[in-house]
């Protein structure tokens, strides 16, 4: 875990995120807590993370998500060199 990230207000956080049962307990919860724009660049990011893992080349991204080509790279220097999230959402997350 990254130090400079963790403190009790994060703490909290993760554990309201972690009590939340379904999706549209998940709606209702960001929706009060973040703006459209914050959602939306969260759920681009998996989104980008999730097709530069399945190996899509940058052009075949920014066309479907409309991610920038810095968000892209972004998102895939912590697919290289993070903390392995985006991995394990990967193997429990179902189509």
């Amino acid at each position: 875990m990254n130090s400079k990230l963790k403190d009790l207000n994060i703490d909290y956080l993760f554990q309201a995120i972690l009590c939340l049962e379904t999706q549209e307990e998940c709606y209702k919860f960001f929706e009060d807590l973040c703006t459209v724009p914050e959602l939306k660049a969260l759920s681009q990011r998996l989104t980008v993370a999730k097709m530069l893992n399945e190996k899509k080349v940058y052009s075949d991204i920014v066309a479907q998500t409309g991610a920038s080509t810095a968000t892209i790279s972004r998102v895939n220097r912590s697919l290289s060199y993070g903390s392995d999230g985006y991995q394990i959402v990967f193997e429990r997350v179902k189509d």
